[in-house]
């Protein structure tokens, strides 16, 4: 495939798209076995995670184990300044479309958390390499809201773990220099490890 993120993006939401219901329920059951094989999402107490819209691999199957252990489920928000803040997701509460089109909880000012209040964060993609490096919509806004992690030793908080399917996947993807690289990659198939080896146990 070629390096050119527009067709890479455009490849990949075709391939979603042709996706039966059946095969993204199976796609959220996978993706949640994957995800438990990390102590992290077990524990943590503040996990950010995302709406599912044009055909990302939907969270419903992890929500519903976060909140049976009691941990706290974050939807992003978009801000003025193009960075993401989060909300706790609370039984009830009600969603209001973005500018985008994606569903964000209302929410109070008192309610809205940093990316540094976060434990955990659930990242979607479009595609992505081993390496951890991630192809999203092209907005930017996950690598400038954890833009303070680029200095810091990895793994560090919040551990960034990108979502998707394993057909997502692609041999390489160009480095830029903004890219804030992911921890973990959770897919349908499996959980791959893109810490550098130094830092693992």
């Amino acid at each position: 495939m070629a390096d050119d993120p527009v067709s890479i993006r455009a490849k990949m939401r075709e391939q979603r798209a042709r996706l039966t219901p059946a095969e993204r329920i199976a796609a959220a059951s996978g993706v949640v076995s994957s995800l438990e094989q990390l102590p992290e999402f077990l524990v943590d107490r503040r996990v950010a995670g995302y709406w599912a819209v044009g055909g990302e691999l939907p969270l419903h199957a992890a929500v519903a184990r976060l909140n049976a252990r009691g941990q706290q489920y974050c939807l992003p928000v978009v801000g003025a300044d193009r960075r993401l803040g989060f909300v706790p997701l609370k039984r009830g509460a009600q969603l209001q479309p973005n500018r985008y089109g994606i569903p964000e909880p209302e929410h109070a000012g008192a309610d809205l958390l940093s990316p540094q209040d976060i434990d955990l964060v659930l990242v979607p993609l479009t595609a992505f390499d081993r390496c951890g490096r991630r192809l999203g919509m092209g907005g930017g806004y996950y690598d400038r809201s954890f833009d303070f992690l680029r200095a810091a030793a990895r793994p560090a908080q919040p551990l960034l773990v990108g979502i998707g399917y394993a057909f997502q996947e692609v041999a390489t993807l160009p480095a830029q220099d903004w890219d804030v690289a992911l921890d973990f990659i959770a897919t349908d198939k499996e959980l791959i490890d893109c810490t550098p080896p130094e830092s693992r146990p």
